[in-house]
């Protein structure tokens, strides 16, 4: 037999959904046979009708995410959103223009290439920013001949 109306009945008395309701299975004989308000509260009060507890909204995602984040982890340029600084501050931009500037500036010197004073006038010209990149330094010492004369 279906429990339909038992259920609607149950749910309207305990201020819950349907699917809220429980009903013992052991005793659903009782639970056919009760068919009016008075019957259903009755059996609300032995337990054989109850509610189910709430379901809540899972945080595990959430905490999952968070340990994610207190990794360093999600936190890319594809996160961020704004201006061109939001997604790499100046600060950034700035090292990865003049660390390699000065690798090659190093390496050319090691390998004699240019002599001290040239390579010190580079120095000072890439730390203010006269070179966009490697190959823009490589173009300036070709252009104004600065390489060593053998």
């Amino acid at each position: 037999m279906s429990l339909v109306s038992q259920r609607r009945l149950a749910a309207e008395l305990l201020k819950i959904g349907k699917g809220r309701v429980w009903m013992d299975p052991d005793r659903i004989e009782a639970v056919e046979v009760a068919i009016t308000r008075e019957e259903i509260r009755k059996l609300i009060h032995e337990g054989t009708i109850r509610p189910l507890p709430k379901r809540g909204v899972s945080r595990a995602r959430a905490r999952r995410l968070h340990e994610k984040k207190k990794k360093g982890l999600r936190s890319g340029p594809g996160r961020k959103s704004g201006s061109p600084h939001a997604k790499i501050s100046k600060k950034q931009r700035w090292m990865r223009r003049i660390r390699p500037l000065r690798k090659k500036l190093r390496e050319l010197k090691t390998s004699r290439t240019i002599t001290e004073s040239v390579y010190r006038k580079l120095y000072d010209k890439a730390g203010s920013g006269v070179f966009e990149s490697t190959a823009d330094l490589e173009r300036y010492i070709k252009t104004r001949d600065l390489g060593r004369n053998r």
